[in-house]
């Protein structure tokens, strides 16, 4: 079943906050949204998103999203166009490492460190901005062609994972089955895929590429995260081309 979300407006409890300038210096946070066009309590999940996505609500935090979207619900009747396996077993080992029951739609994941119904833009502010204040690494990438390169200059303190994604900025369905039969959903950051880029170990640097299949106009979202914690530590994005 999905789970219910209590209706409220996730624009109107963000619109009271401030937005400091672009130019400000801001910590790099990664937010994720595990989400399905077959679950009827996703898409205030995903208004939600996009409005962390475009109007970065949180004071001292650059929210880097991502929209993955799992396959388990495909079955009500509605095939996800956006959905992979990949994403519903990424999502399974949060639910392990946080030691819930299973997997469930809207979820949403805050730096790897905290997870919650992801409708809860109350809950949505308040662990962004508790990550926000924490010091993260260095990090940066660049595309050449189909090779996407992420590099630090900083020495990791433990063995960490370092992970790129590639997103679609924005996807519009109609959707003509499911529990969202007749409704026109709007998706941003939608993942087209995830990988792993490679594994720094301890007092180690970071220098790795990756191949992948870009599109102009995609996103790329690369991070660092502990192997032993999942805490991201580092994380950076960039477009890739008009």
């Amino acid at each position: 079943m999905s789970i219910v979300v209590t209706r409220r407006s996730a624009l109107a409890a963000l619109g009271a906050l401030s937005v400091r300038s672009a130019a400000a210096a801001r910590v790099p946070v990664l937010v994720e949204l595990f989400t399905s066009e077959g679950c009827s309590s996703c898409p205030p999940a995903d208004r939600l998103l996009e409005t962390l996505d475009t109007t970065q609500p949180v004071p001292d935090a650059d929210i880097m999203v991502i929209g993955e979207h799992v396959d388990y619900w495909n079955h009500l009747g509605w095939n996800d166009p956006y959905s992979s396996a990949a994403f519903s077993r990424r999502q399974q080992e949060y639910a392990n490492r946080f030691r819930l029951e299973g997997a469930y739609t809207p979820q949403m994941i805050v730096d790897g460190q905290s997870q919650f119904v992801g409708g809860d833009s109350n809950r949505a502010l308040a662990e962004i901005a508790r990550a926000a204040t924490r010091t993260k690494l260095p990090l940066e990438l660049r595309r050449d062609g189909r090779q996407v390169f992420v590099t630090s200059t900083a020495v990791f303190a433990s063995t960490t994972v370092l992970e790129v994604a590639v997103v679609r900025p924005v996807a519009t369905t109609r959707v003509e089955k499911g529990e969202n039969a007749g409704r026109e959903l709007r998706h941003v950051a939608v993942a087209k895929t995830v990988v792993s880029a490679g594994t720094v170990h301890k007092g180690g640097t970071c220098s790795f590429h990756v191949a992948l299949a870009v599109d102009d106009g995609m996103r790329i979202i690369a991070w660092a995260r502990e192997a032993a914690t999942g805490k991201v530590i580092a994380a950076c994005r960039g477009n890739a081309g008009p």
